[in-house]
């Protein structure tokens, strides 16, 4: 029988890349709502951070803030481990930190590719890395990457090192949930379509944001809270069976 306590998240701790504005806040705060403790991260902004750990506490959550570049493995593997001796264990991970260039392909250095990629790519597999053992040892966990609609249909151009990465992050969490699900853990996407976030509208000269709204048929934007409310479901109880799959929040905007 489903009932709301299959969307609990008592006793889980869950670890929210880039959860300092946007999408990762809203993630973060709605996992302390369900119970978790939660890892709030960030690279640069610590106040950010401590400003989404603070919220959390002031509504009776548990909440730490570490401050890491999930692009480099040995800060991946030191917050990893920072949190696992503060909390005990690692149950849920939502990848979430990505960059966005707006660069034409020839305009694209190797030192560009090689951020974006290990910005928006790698840094799932260093999470996964070393977050999986800790989900093995209690034959549960959950991890969620934070893909896009870049990565499935790539509608604009001058964005082949974003394309590439966010294609390949749902490859990626399909290969774990195949390899990892027989010790209880899941591994989905979740792919936004425009989202009402802060954003540097520079970097998307070829698209306004009347024009998009005109598009999506329910004729708004989507709220960074309808993007949380799908990661709640997949890091829950009541999202256990559902694994390699991606799940778009977009309004109707791009249908599969």
């Amino acid at each position: 029988m489903l009932t709301t306590d299959k969307f609990r998240l008592d006793g889980k701790v869950a670890i929210v890349t880039g959860s300092g504005r946007n999408i990762g806040r809203a993630v973060a705060e709605a996992y302390a709502l369900a119970g978790a403790r939660v890892v709030v991260n960030g690279q640069r902004d610590r106040n950010a951070v401590d400003a989404v750990v603070e919220r959390i506490r002031d509504r009776g959550g548990d909440a730490i803030g570490i401050m890491a570049d999930v692009s480099r493995h040995q800060e991946v593997e030191a917050l990893v481990r920072r949190v696992a001796e503060t909390f005990g264990s690692v149950d849920i991970v939502v990848s979430n930190v990505g960059i966005r260039r707006y660069q034409s392909f020839f305009d694209i250095t190797v030192e560009d590719w090689d951020n974006v990629i290990r910005t928006n790519l790698s840094a799932s597999f260093f999470l996964a890395r070393y977050a999986i053992p800790f989900m093995q040892a209690k034959r549960w966990g959950r991890f969620i990457v934070i893909s896009g609609y870049d990565g499935f249909w790539s509608q604009v151009t001058h964005r082949a090192h974003n394309i590439a990465a966010k294609a390949g992050l749902h490859g990626f969490a399909k290969a774990l949930g195949r390899e990892f699900g027989a010790d209880g853990i899941t591994a989905n996407t979740v792919s936004p379509g425009s989202i009402d976030t802060e954003r540097d509208w520079s970097q998307y000269p070829h698209q306004t944001r009347e024009r998009l709204e005109k598009e999506i048929p329910l004729g708004r934007f989507g709220h960074v809270d309808e993007v949380a409310g799908t990661c709640l479901f997949l890091a829950s109880d009541a999202g256990g069976f559902v694994s390699g799959q991606v799940v778009h929040v977009n309004g109707g905007h791009y249908m599969y």
